[in-house]
């Protein structure tokens, strides 16, 4: 690619994923051109940027030889049919979590991308929360030592609404908060702690009414660290993210990442203070000879889009790397049978 040539890109999908995680990111990015978006709902995305051509079907977007690159932003279960087209179409994939259903679906995708050269990535933007980048830094500088008890998790309070006809809430594979928030707690900790040793999980469902998993715990034992990744839908108070201790200091962190609402009041991520948390979201760090309340390093989910542009353009490595996808594929699998199984599984 010449210096100057921008990549164009398709969206397949413009809901919450498509319209607030993506299009912002990919409109200030100087690499970066969004031309053609897969929606039902043209009048939204004309109102984001009246540029952009819409269409009605997946196919139509994938004939398009000018596309070089599509974001799988479509419900769970037809991402694996949708970027297998697309890498079938010789376009680059990134693909929404979760990457795929299973973990020989993810083979799949990995192998064909690799077959023909192209790359299939997952998009992992929770790497680059304010809170995660923190934990990061402390673990690089050594501010706990040695970690022996990791625990993350991700709460929410919501109920099922019984007027609410989002695929999200109806059974059927891939549905749940294991396959939602599990891929970003379990790529975070094997991004920090590499692959476990086993995997023992149990989920369930604890809404009222609620036809989808929506409660689980994995641990992921580790031969000196255990690691415990939770997450519920009925959590009134839900502040709580991060335990961590180590033998030269805990860290506890609360508060959720800044960067998805500020995308949903309308502000692009190129705004100045773009990713900083309010203060009463840092962190408290305890050793044996003070407390200390640390600031958050800033969120910056742009990084995702500037990695893979350098990966498009100048083939670099991608950041969220095939093997990671294929891991986070095995721990979610063995979480399953885990739960179903009650027993602990070797990774």
């Amino acid at each position: 690619m010449t210096p100057h040539e921008k990549i164009n890109v398709g969206l397949v999908g413009f809901g919450l994923s498509g319209r607030y995680f993506h299009a912002p990111f990919l409109s200030v990015h100087p690499g970066f051109q969004l031309t053609k978006v897969v929606s039902s709902r043209p009048a939204e995305v004309a109102a984001f940027d009246p540029a952009i051509d819409t269409v009605a079907s997946a196919g139509e977007l994938f004939a398009d030889g000018a596309i070089q690159l599509v974001f799988i932003c479509s419900p769970n279960d037809s991402h694996f049919r949708y970027a297998q087209a697309a890498l079938n179409s010789n376009k680059h994939v990134v693909v929404e979590k979760p990457f795929a259903l299973t973990e020989a679906e993810t083979s799949q995708l990995l192998e064909l991308a690799a077959s023909r050269n192209l790359i299939a990535t997952a998009y992992q933007n929770r790497r680059w929360d304010a809170d995660f980048l923190t934990v990061k830094q402390l673990l690089a500088d050594n501010r706990l030592g040695t970690v022996l008890d990791y625990e993350a998790r991700y709460d929410r309070f919501a109920p099922v609404d019984s007027r609410s006809d989002s695929w999200k809430e109806l059974a059927g594979e891939g549905r749940g908060s294991l396959f939602n928030l599990g891929p970003h707690l379990v790529d975070q900790a094997l991004h920090l702690f590499g692959n476990p040793k086993t995997v023992s999980a149990d989920i369930r469902l604890i809404r009222p009414n609620s036809r989808v998993e929506d409660w689980f715990t994995i641990r992921l034992a580790y031969p000196d660290k255990e690691v415990t990744l939770k997450s519920s839908l009925m959590a009134h108070q839900n502040h709580r993210r991060f335990t961590i201790h180590g033998t030269a200091g805990s860290f506890t962190k609360g508060g959720l990442d800044v960067q998805e609402p500020a995308a949903k009041r309308g502000t692009l991520p190129n705004t100045p203070n773009w990713g900083y948390e309010p203060i009463e979201n840092r962190g408290l760090l305890t050793t044996e000879s003070e407390t200390t309340l640390v600031d958050s390093l800033p969120g910056n989910y742009a990084a995702f889009y500037a990695a893979l542009y350098d990966s498009i353009a100048n083939g670099a490595e991608p950041v969220v790397k095939p093997h990671e996808i294929q891991a986070i594929a095995r721990v979610i699998a063995l979480a399953r049978q885990s739960s179903s199984e009650g027993r602990t599984l070797r990774f």
